[in-house]
């Protein structure tokens, strides 16, 4: 009789490895899956670590130009953020590494899925609600939240020993005391040491970006060009032009990070209820977002801008954050998001320097909402000073009750 396929989703690391050797000695056949969302990572030794310890498959597939524009350009255009702080970085993986899991597991025949999402982080929410979105009679295997599991493998020295038993390939290097998840667009640092929120995060921890003090002493410019508020080009380096998606993404995160730009250290609140401390880089996304942000300040309609801002932008957020991108409500504001944007048209010309972003100037050749002539506190224009006698009269009235 033919073994049930599990497909996993595999990093690599212990965790997954102790997982994969799991769920084969519980007599599933299991297909490997790993996704390229832009983490620097030794994809084809992960693989060959995952059919040595006996995947009958290992899938690589590459999903960062998909990554960049369906997750993360949205979240530009509708300037996504989580409790004022948090750009989502990994909120925003999280639903094109699903998706890719789920076509493997259907190509495959798999009558379940697994990962290895602890029980008390977001992440098993966003991949659960993502593969039941998609494909509802799917049968998830959770490890760290079965009792049969993480009674057995109680911390890293079980896990360990283990992986010995099992001949799992362990590469013996210090663990870092703190876990980690890198994309494209971010690397989040949170637990071991860093779950006291009043202990200084280490200089040798940050992985993506130059320490501020240690980036250059010269400040470095460059020009963002957005369309109906997409980045559409980007000139750098005295004329050097970028335009692709992808490789415009990648080149914002390299001017970023050798400028030190885009590190926060925050504690949030998690939608099971908890409270992270978290750490996290976004070197690209940050200074593409704040140059759509100010962009905004020149062509957007106040009104619109409101709206946006005040359901869009908060709610946008907030579904991405709690894992529910698959859901009626997450389409309706996508297509809210883009009705916003169709006027965001224009350059904003940038500056980084040590961990810093300033905006030097912008303009558009398109929308015409601000006027210098009206504006200017040199000239009267077409703007008839004395019509605000009666506008700030019709505004007193219910002050002076």
């Amino acid at each position: 009789m033919a073994k049930e396929k599990v497909c996993l989703a595999y990093s690599g690391g212990l965790d997954t490895s102790c997982i994969l050797a799991w769920l084969l000695e519980a007599g599933y056949e299991v297909i490997c899956f790993m996704a390229d969302v832009g983490q620097e990572e030794d994809f084809e030794a992960a693989k060959a670590k995952a059919l040595k310890i006996g995947a009958s498959k290992v899938y690589i597939e590459d999903l960062r130009k998909e990554f960049v524009e369906q997750l993360c350009f949205p979240a530009i255009q509708c300037n996504a953020i989580y409790e004022n702080v948090y750009l989502l970085g990994t909120s925003l993986a999280r639903p094109v590494i699903a998706r890719g899991q789920i076509a493997v597991a259907q190509k495959e025949g798999c009558v379940a899925v697994s990962h290895g999402c602890t029980g008390k982080g977001n992440d098993q929410v966003r991949f659960e609600l993502a593969f039941y979105a998609l494909q509802p009679d799917i049968k998830v295997i959770a490890p760290w939240r079965m009792p049969e599991f993480y009674e057995r493998f109680a911390g890293r020295n079980d896990l360990l020993e283990y992986a010995e038993k099992k001949g799992v390939p362990v590469y013996q290097t210090k663990a870092k005391p703190w876990s980690m998840d890198e994309n494209l667009a971010h690397c989040s640092y949170e637990a071991g040491i860093l779950e006291d929120p009043d202990m200084e995060a280490s200089k040798d921890m940050w992985k993506l970006t130059l320490d501020p003090t240690d980036a250059p002493d010269k400040p470095e410019d460059f020009t963002i060009h957005f369309e109906k508020g997409l980045p559409v080009k980007l000139e750098y380096e005295n004329g050097k032009t970028v335009t692709e998606p992808l490789q415009l993404f990648l080149t914002a995160n390299a001017i970023a990070r050798r400028n030190g730009v885009g590190r926060i250290d925050i504690v949030e609140n998690r939608f099971i209820g908890l409270k992270s401390r978290g750490c996290y880089e976004t070197p690209g996304l940050t200074i593409l977002r704040s140059a759509h942000i100010d962009l905004e300040g020149l062509v957007l309609d106040r009104e619109v801008r409101a709206l946006r801002d005040q359901f869009v932008t908060y709610n946008y957020s907030k579904i991405l954050y709690n894992g529910l991108y698959f859901s009626p409500e997450r389409e309706f504001l996508e297509g809210s998001i883009v009705a916003s944007q169709k006027s965001v048209n224009g350059t904003v010309r940038c500056r980084v320097y040590k961990g810093n972003f300033s905006v030097l100037g912008r303009s558009s050749e398109t929308e015409k909402l601000y006027d210098m002539s009206e504006s200017s506190m040199d000239e009267i224009g077409s703007f008839a000073p004395q019509d605000t006698t009666g506008f700030i009269s019709v505004q007193a009235i219910r002050l002076k009750k």
